[in-house]
C-alpha cells in the first residue's frame, strides 16, 4: 500500500464512529528496580519508582480507536468504586464516551496491576470477579446500543472472558448491527463459547483459533497447513466474512470465503510488551474497513499498527503519524 492510499484511509477513519463492547478494565503499572533479595522470600525488593493508570479490556481498544477518531464509545460494566472511578475518569479525559456503561455497586472493577522492574515485569495480580449482567442490566445496554445505531459505523465486541459479554446480549445487538449494515467484529476468548454468527470479522489468536475449530495445536513443522485448515473450519463455523488469526511474531492470516489465506509477515523490529496487542489489532483492522480498505489493506493497516505497540513498554496505543512512519520503513 502506498502512502496516498494509506493517508485517504486515515482521512476517513477520522470520521467513522465506533462502539466498543465487553470486558472493561483499569490497568495499572507500578514502575521501580531491584536492588535486593527479600530477607523473607526468595523473591526480589521493588523500589518503587512510580505509577501509572490506562484504561484496560476493551477499553484499551476504545484507546486505540480514540488515536484516530474522535467518535469513540464505549459498553461494559464497571463498578461504584474507586477503580471504577478511576477508569471513568481517564475514558472522560480522553473523551470516550461511557454513557451506555452498567455502572453496579455489586460489580468490583477489573484491575490488573502490572509491577515492571528494569523494563521487565516482575509479577501480574489480577483483582477481579466473574460476573455476568442480570436480564435487567442486558435490557439496558440492548436499548442503549440500538438507540445508537444510527449513529454508529462499526462495532467491536472485545471479549476478555470476565462475563460481560452474555449470549443474549452479544446476539440481540449483532441482529440489529447487522441489520443496519454496520460493520461488526469480533476478539473472541476461548472461555466464553458464545456463537459469533454472521459478523464482518472475528479475530482470534492463534490459541484461541485452534481451541474454536477443535483441532489441536500441531507440531511446528506442520502448523502452516494445519492453519489454513483451522481458517476454514472457522469460516464455516462462525459464518463471518473474514477471520483474523493472529500469530504473535509471525504476523497474521486473512481468510475470505472463495479466496486463498493471505500471511502478513510482521512488521516488528523489536519486542518488548505484547500487552494489548491484539487490542491493537481488532480496533485497526475494523477501523480500516469502516473507512473503505479492502481485507487485505485492512490486515496491512492492523499488521503495521501493531508492530508499533509491541516496540512500547505496557499497553500502548499508535499515533496516525507512527504509523505512517512504520509503512515508510518497511
Amino acid at each position: 500500500m502506498n502512502s496516498e492510499r494509506l493517508q485517504q484511509i486515515l482521512d476517513r477513519a477520522s470520521k467513522q464512529r465506533l462502539l466498543v463492547i465487553g470486558d472493561l478494565m483499569l490497568d495499572e503499572f507500578v514502575w521501580g528496580k531491584v536492588g535486593r533479595i527479600s530477607p523473607e522470600a526468595p523473591v526480589p525488593v521493588v523500589e518503587v519508582s512510580g505509577e501509572s493508570f490506562y484504561p484496560g479490556g476493551a477499553a484499551n481498544v476504545a484507546r486505540n480507536l480514540r488515536e484516530f477518531t474522535a467518535h469513540v464509545g464505549v459498553v461494559g460494566m464497571i463498578g461504584r468504586d474507586r477503580g471504577g472511578e478511576q477508569l471513568r475518569q481517564l475514558l472522560a479525559d480522553q473523551k470516550i464516551d461511557t454513557s451506555a456503561c452498567s455502572i453496579s455497586p455489586d460489580f468490583p472493577t477489573i484491575v490488573k496491576t502490572r509491577i515492571i522492574a528494569r523494563q521487565q515485569q516482575v509479577v501480574r495480580v489480577d483483582r477481579e470477579k466473574i460476573l455476568a449482567p442480570d436480564e435487567k442490566q442486558i435490557g439496558l445496554v440492548v436499548a442503549s446500543v440500538k438507540k445508537m445505531l444510527p449513529e454508529i459505523d462499526g462495532i467491536i465486541f472485545e471479549d476478555y472472558g470476565k462475563g460481560f459479554l452474555a449470549e443474549k446480549l452479544v446476539s440481540e445487538i449483532v441482529a440489529s448491527a447487522r441489520e443496519g449494515k454496520k460493520v461488526v467484529a469480533a476478539d473472541p476468548n476461548p472461555r466464553n463459547n458464545l456463537p459469533w454468527h454472521g459478523l464482518s470479522v472475528v479475530k482470534p489468536n492463534r490459541s484461541e483459533a485452534f481451541h474454536a475449530a477443535g483441532i489441536p495445536l500441531p507440531e511446528s513443522d506442520e502448523d502452516d497447513k494445519v492453519l489454513k485448515e483451522v481458517g476454514a473450519t472457522l469460516l464455516q463455523k462462525w459464518q463471518a466474512e473474514l477471520v483474523l488469526i493472529t500469530l504473535g511474531e509471525e504476523g497474521m492470516m486473512l481468510f475470505q470465503r472463495g479466496q486463498k489465506p493471505h500471511h502478513v509477515p510482521t512488521k516488528a523490529q523489536q519486542v518488548f510488551d505484547v500487552s494489548g496487542a491484539g487490542d491493537t489489532a481488532i480496533a485497526l483492522f475494523t477501523l480500516a474497513l469502516c473507512s473503505g480498505a479492502t481485507a487485505l489493506e485492512a490486515a496491512d493497516i492492523a499488521n503495521n499498527a501493531s508492530a508499533v505497540v509491541v516496540g512500547k513498554l505496557g499497553t500502548a496505543t499508535v499515533s496516525p503519524e507512527e504509523l505512517r512512519k512504520n509503512f515508510e520503513n518497511g
